[in-house]
């Protein structure tokens, strides 16, 4: 009998790479989660600059696997809004223990207040960036 399971091995790290472990599908989250990102364009528009096709793939393989949804837009049938469903909102907690370690071993370019409202309520930040994001609020870089 065929092997259909579709992931590498059952270890829950190497499936959660198998998902997201390339270079792009966590910078899609953090800007929908972070920023309130929607569309392609907002995300072609990131700093890391991704190129269209690989975005194309990595928003397909996203939906895939249940962790974004793509939606018509109301306003504009031509386009597609994308936004987190809950198997997506359940990976932020771990974008917010990367920016945690990232910001205790790296210098980077977290803004010192959300480093420090991460670490002093993780799920008080997560309800609030979840609130923001339901109610359209802007993203935490503006």
């Amino acid at each position: 009998m065929p092997d259909t399971h579709p992931f590498r091995s059952g270890c829950p790290i190497s499936t959660t790479l198998d998902i997201l472990g390339d270079r792009w599908s966590m910078l899609i989250l953090r800007d929908m989660a972070f920023e309130g990102a929607t569309s392609f364009s907002a995300f072609a528009a990131a700093e890391e600059k991704i190129a269209t096709n690989i975005l194309s793939d990595r928003l397909a393989r996203l939906a895939a696997h249940g962790l974004i949804a793509a939606e018509k837009d109301p306003i504009d049938g031509r386009r597609t809004r994308y936004r987190l469903t809950e198997k997506g909102w359940d990976y932020v907690p771990v974008l917010l223990e990367i920016i945690l370690w990232a910001a205790k071993h790296e210098d980077t370019l977290s803004p010192p207040p959300v480093v420090a409202a991460i670490r002093a309520d993780r799920a008080g930040f997560l309800a609030r960036l979840r609130d923001a994001r339901a109610a359209g609020a802007p993203g935490l870089r503006g």
